[in-house]
């Protein structure tokens, strides 16, 4: 089941949604493999240190954040990516790495990659290895509201 605070949002705003599980994967390429979900169509959620706060990047899971364009788009001093010390205990109901990209969820602010808006659903991590959450994007946008931006490192 995805964690309680997002099946709870989603549920609470009305959303249609639908949960895929799978074998325990721990990173985008093999979710994307047993899932049978194309690279373009899952969403991976990088936690980010933006002026000494957590923030979310997310985009395709078969790309990178280019740090640097994101920096420079998101006006920021300073950008990094976070290590899982960093920001484990801003997840306490996901496991490390299979947080959903809901930083409207978590005080965070939230990044997405403008390739993201081709797709008429996202899947994401649901909170934990073992399952995903498919909406269309446009649901996602309204509920998130993030800012759309260009940041792949091709």
């Amino acid at each position: 089941m995805p964690s309680r605070k997002l099946k709870e949002f989603l549920d609470t705003n009305g959303i249609k949604y639908i949960t895929i599980k799978h074998s325990p994967a721990y990173t985008a390429q093999e979710i994307a493999a047993q899932a049978h979900i194309h690279g373009k169509e899952l969403a991976k959620t990088v936690i980010l240190n933006k002026d000494g706060k957590l923030a979310m990047a997310v985009l395709p899971a078969n790309y990178h954040v280019d740090v640097e364009i994101l920096k420079k788009a998101t006006g920021a001093k300073s950008l990094t990516v976070a290590t899982e010390q960093e920001f484990k205990d801003a997840f306490p109901e996901c496991e490390t790495g299979a947080m959903p990209p809901f930083g409207n969820l978590y005080g965070m602010e939230t990044f997405v990659e403008d390739s993201l808006t081709e797709n008429k659903e996202i899947v994401f991590n649901a909170g934990t290895h073992t399952e995903l959450v498919r909406i269309s994007f446009e649901d996602f946008v309204k509920l998130v509201q993030p800012k759309i931006l260009s940041f792949l490192k091709i």
